[in-house]
């Protein structure tokens, strides 16, 4: 009988592949410079001062070749059990 995954789960083992990933490309850059190639999305901080109150949101993610190839290997791991 195949066990349920709960999308908690399957969040976090998506995260940890990309990070995974993406410390792999950095590593292997200078020997293998495809898996770091890569696109940056997201956008900068924007300020909004209440006089009280100053919130300060941004957002940025850099992905990389090596992160995809992670998740993927994730999706596919994740499949299989």
């Amino acid at each position: 009988m195949k066990k349920s995954t709960n999308g908690f789960t399957i969040l976090l083992v998506l995260l940890i592949a990309l990070v995974l990933g993406g410390i792999i490309g950095d590593v292997f850059s200078s020997t293998v410079p495809v898996l770091s190639y890569g696109k940056t999305i997201g956008f900068d901080a924007v300020t909004i001062d209440l006089s009280i109150l100053k919130l300060v949101l941004g957002f940025k993610m850099h992905i990389n070749l090596s992160g995809i190839i992670g998740i993927v290997l994730a999706l596919f791991i994740l499949k299989r059990f």
